[in-house]
């Protein structure tokens, strides 16, 4: 389990006081108002910055750092992740996973066949759906419902899974 989650990527400059535009990479883009702190993945380092102001504009966050007042200070990041700590992180609901800590796990069904690797999860409004891919590279798609979702064991990247009928 890695220690970072991104938040974001940054898009592009907003004028030239060094505020940022932001595509958020959580689920809530509210979470932003909440967060004081975040990394910055330079490709070679990761930088705190303090976050000094956050507003919403259609389906991106804008910030500002602190410290960062011009945009030639901030404009060589275009494209490098906001990341925070796993700490700070929003706390998760019994049977609430953050996504990579899903993707890559092995998929088995409840008689213990292996079905495939979770390589994707694709959110439909009314459930997500687990994309399964097989060995001979056919995707199985399979609801994230109890039905069908048995047992998640994060640590072991291992899924346990119901098939309903007609799933295959």
């Amino acid at each position: 389990m890695e220690n970072y989650l991104r938040v974001g990527v940054i898009t592009t400059t907003h004028g030239i006081r060094g505020e940022v535009k932001v595509f958020p990479t959580t689920d809530d883009i509210n979470r932003f108002k909440d967060l004081n702190q975040v990394l910055l993945d330079t490709g070679k380092e990761y930088l705190s910055l303090e976050i000094e102001g956050c507003k919403f504009f259609k389906n991106t966050v804008i910030l500002k750092f602190k410290g960062i007042n011009d945009i030639n200070d901030i404009e060589k990041y275009r494209g490098k992740d906001l990341l925070i700590t796993r700490e700070n992180a929003v706390k998760l609901e019994k049977d609430e996973y953050f996504i990579f800590d899903l993707i890559d796990s092995e998929v088995v069904t409840d008689d213990g066949n292996k079905l495939g690797i979770l390589t994707e999860i694709m959110a439909t409004g009314a459930n997500d759906v687990y994309i399964v891919t097989t060995e001979d590279n056919k995707e199985i798609l399979i609801p994230s419902i109890k039905e069908c979702i048995l047992d998640v064991d994060v640590e072991n990247k291992k899924i346990t899974v119901h098939l309903l009928n007609g799933l295959i």
